[in-house]
């Protein structure tokens, strides 16, 4: 029997894709939201029809404001966060790169999910989801990529192919997405796109 199509939506905003991956109340949210913009957040999903009580985790494809600002507020929501193992040690070193105003609310270890790379199948098959978390390090050593057995490649801020030429990690981790399968790259920031096509003004 054929595998249903994996539906994914765009609720970002400030530049920044925020992608809710699966359907139903098997969801996955792929990188979190800026710290102090919640209820931003929960409008685009109310905008898209996507309850937020039908999101199950979140994952940060690494740890930065704009990409996992809103983790403790969600896991106030009742949103669990996954956290890989490679990234547990980058979690304390967030709020070093944030001020007073911008509300940030810092992530404890309560309500997170330790998992390895090894762990990632079978957890995302238990949400319906075909697929891995890899490593993929060039924009942090804690970077991380959810790729789907159907090619698309949630890569957060890896560095373009097309500017990462003096970046050989990087480009060791497009090397290991490809090998992978990996056909189409739904990046944090600009359009989804094929592994390897990248907008001119890159």
């Amino acid at each position: 029997m054929d595998t249903p199509p994996v539906a994914v939506v765009n609720v970002g905003y400030r530049s920044t894709n925020y992608w809710v991956v699966g359907a139903g109340t098997s969801r996955l949210l792929v990188d979190i939201g800026w710290p102090g913009t919640l209820g931003n957040l929960k409008a685009n999903l109310a905008r898209m029809g996507i309850p937020l009580h039908e999101i199950r985790y979140t994952l940060a494809t690494h740890y930065h404001i704009d990409h996992a600002g809103l983790a403790e507020e969600l896991k106030r929501e009742g949103v669990p966060l996954l956290v890989l193992e490679v990234q547990v040690s980058a979690i304390p070193h967030m709020k070093t790169w944030t001020k007073p105003q911008d509300n940030y609310v810092e992530i404890t270890e309560e309500g997170n999910i330790v998992l390895s790379f090894e762990q990632s199948r079978h957890f995302l098959g238990q949400l319906g989801l075909a697929g891995e978390i890899l490593h993929t390090p060039g924009h942090t050593d804690h970077c991380v990529s959810l790729l789907l057995d159907n090619g698309a490649a949630f890569t957060g801020d890896l560095p373009a192919e097309a500017l990462a030429f003096d970046n050989p990690t990087a480009l060791a981790s497009w090397k290991r997405l490809r090998e992978k399968g990996a056909t189409r790259v739904y990046p944090a920031h600009g359009p989804i796109r094929a592994i390897g096509a990248w907008p001119n003004e890159l």
